[in-house]
């Protein structure tokens, strides 16, 4: 079976399949903020996803992460997910990326398993 949820006419931002929960790229609100706010409130959205879905930060097995300058924001990201992650991190990748909106500087994709 599989569920899904915060589902609109383009896509879900939340599935799950056999205990595994697969969330949308999730991107800051405020495209205002600099990497490291852009980062933070991203980090925001996705524990408010992973208490929706029942994963925690201990329990991700994946982050993708797309900069839109990782030359320029590649340290500050970092010095934001660092502080952010948990002690038993998630397999990563990150790369640079043009972005949907001009304002976006980062967007995150999250895989984790049911807590």
């Amino acid at each position: 079976m599989i569920n899904r949820m915060q589902v609109n006419e383009r896509m879900s931002r939340i599935v799950e399949h056999n205990g595994t929960v697969y969330f949308a790229g999730i991107v800051s609100d405020d495209k205002t903020l600099d990497i490291k706010g852009q980062a933070a409130r991203a980090f925001e959205i996705a524990e408010e996803r992973f208490k929706e879905a029942g994963v925690t930060k201990d329990t991700l097995l994946r982050a993708e992460i797309f900069l839109k300058d990782i030359y320029r924001d590649f340290a500050d990201f970092n010095s934001v997910y660092d502080a952010w992650v948990s002690t038993t991190p998630p397999a990563r990748a990150c790369v640079e990326a043009n972005m949907a909106s001009e304002g976006t500087l980062v967007e995150i994709i999250f895989t984790g398993v049911k807590a």
